[in-house]
């Protein structure tokens, strides 16, 4: 599944006025075991255009491998399509000072203008469970007040945050939500990791309960 040109058009076009690069189209089939929503592209997914295909993608196919999914399987996608950066200085050779961009988390603004791209995902992309990546994807859909570290392995089911004239509305039909660690999170606090083995293990057991509907 592929959203339409013209929504990218639209989601590039109001991401402008921000500090971002490139832009990444979520991928994968439309009738997925699981959809996954995560932060936003980095370096390596801006220069080759495939999501969750950088250091912290590597780690998330491992993730996926115990819930019992390949990526070929799973519909991945972001809250911001672009890389957000922030310029910052590194030791060069001969002690000379580089600048350069580095990630930084996307500001509510940005989140804001590919609010529609990831809204018409959600209608389209039949998955019988949506996968939150981190506390951007999660707040992005059931509300700035959750955080991943107080939900992460729960089955949520409700409604999901929609954006109508620059203001998140409910949508009326429920869904199936369960948050989990971003895969990046494991590179700072390796505590997280047998966490997310906790997760995939109870990933991997609710989904024989919700079989893909085609």
């Amino acid at each position: 599944m592929r959203i339409p040109e013209e929504l990218a058009e639209l989601g590039k076009k109001q991401i402008e006025p921000y500090p971002v690069e490139g832009f990444v189209y979520g991928s994968g089939p439309a009738y997925p075991k699981l959809m996954l929503v995560g932060e936003a592209p980095g370096e390596t997914e801006i220069g080759n255009g495939i999501p969750f295909s950088g250091r912290a993608g590597n780690e998330l196919m491992k993730f996926l491998e115990m819930a019992g999914v390949t990526r070929e399987e799973v519909y991945i996608t972001s809250a911001v399509r672009s890389r957000p950066y922030k310029w910052g200085e590194k030791k060069g050779p001969g002690g000379t000072t580089i600048k350069r961009k580095y990630n930084r988390a996307p500001t509510s603004r940005e989140i804001i203008a590919h609010a529609p791209l990831l809204d018409y995902e959600i209608e389209h992309v039949h998955a019988p469970i949506i996968v939150t990546l981190g506390n951007i994807g999660l707040k992005r859909l059931v509300g700035k007040d959750k955080k991943v570290s107080a939900l992460h392995g729960e089955l949520l089911v409700q409604p999901v945050l929609r954006i109508k004239e620059d203001q998140f509305e409910w949508t009326e039909q429920e869904y199936r939500i369960f948050p989990t660690f971003h895969p990046a999170s494991i590179f700072y606090n390796r505590r997280l990791l047998q966490l997310i083995h906790d997760d995939m293990e109870k990933l991997r057991e609710l989904r024989g309960n919700f079989p893909v509907n085609q």
